[in-house]
């Protein structure tokens, strides 16, 4: 049996807030995790609410089965062992046409990163796996690492890590081979990428990318976040947390486009985007965490909170 795992979820006020879970309500935890918004969510949907939680990671949805199995009796709790862009066909499958609500929680978990085995992190020496799904089979990073070309390995760490030095230390890579463990990879990737300030490791930026990539986290992201849109019911709501630049980039233009807002190149002669206005934004700014919560957790120090609203007569 898995041990119970401390997680402190992200911005859980303003997420209660802005979703606005009401009894009876079909309420969808799109990143589920180790439920720790979902602990928050399912006592406002009693009675008879529905709270689906879907996530990719088995170890992470028997933590939350245990956590939510307190309200199971006055309530319908489904915990779905799928990716999230699977939305339609989970929905489709339990006979439901519209939610009142969804969450999403981006990147990485507690879990994940607290786990040396699961070679997320440069914290512990481990092999570099860093899939989110071990039950099935996958790219791992350190099959990036070793096989990719140099030039791949450079577009990747610019790319998905916005890391300055993605040339160096993709080079560093290359000649380093092979690398089979993550404090192996930080080392080297620390001295190619040489000395900087600030709270950052070195090798933060080409961890990322290379979860980034290992998960397919950014592939089709913004067409499940519309996705997710169509399926809610008038006055339904979305609220989405990122945590980089990447995510947070394509969840605005999911937003924008479903708020009616054109999200073609500049210069573009004739809107090409088939911008629909599905949505009230509530956020036109994105909302981060008070330093308060910073202080108490430091890993939600760049999150960053959005949410819509689906139009009564969209």
């Amino acid at each position: 049996m898995i041990a119970m795992h401390t997680h402190t979820p992200v911005m859980v006020r303003e997420v209660l807030e802005l979703l606005h879970p009401q009894p009876g309500a079909i309420v969808v935890d799109a990143t589920v995790g180790l439920g720790g918004h979902s602990v928050e969510i399912a006592p406002r949907l009693v009675p008879g609410g529905w709270l689906i939680g879907i996530d990719r990671d088995p170890q992470a949805l028997e933590i939350a089965g245990r956590r939510l199995e307190p309200f199971s009796g006055a309530m319908r709790v489904t915990l779905v062992h799928a990716d999230f862009r699977e939305l339609p066909q989970i929905l489709s499958a339990r006979g439901i046409e519209g939610i009142d609500g969804i969450l999403y929680d981006l990147g990485v978990s507690s879990l994940q990163l607290d786990s040396a085995e699961r070679g997320f992190s440069f914290r512990f020496d481990a092999p570099l796996d860093m899939r989110m799904d071990t039950s099935r089979p996958g790219v791992t990073a350190q099959e990036i690492v070793n096989r990719w070309s140099e030039a791949d390995l450079r577009q990747l760490i610019w790319e998905y890590g916005e890391e300055p030095a993605a040339a160096r230390i993709a080079h560093a890579i290359v000649q380093n081979r092979p690398i089979g463990s993550t404090q192996q990879l930080a080392a080297i990737v620390a001295r190619a990428a040489g000395r900087r300030g600030g709270r950052l490791h070195p090798a933060t930026r080409t961890f990322q990318a290379l979860r980034i990539a290992v998960n397919r986290e950014l592939e089709g992201l913004q067409e499940a976040i519309e996705q997710a849109i169509r399926h809610l019911l008038p006055g339904g709501r979305i609220v989405v947390l990122s945590y980089h630049s990447l995510e947070a980039r394509a969840v605005k233009r999911a937003f924008q486009r479903l708020s009616g807002k054109c999200i073609c190149p500049t210069g573009t002669l004739m809107c090409q985007c088939g911008a629909e206005r599905w949505i009230q934004v509530l956020t036109p700014h994105a909302l981060k965490p008070e330093a308060e919560e910073v202080a108490r957790n430091p890993r939600s120090r760049s999150a960053q909170c959005r949410a819509a609203q689906r139009l009564m007569g969209a």
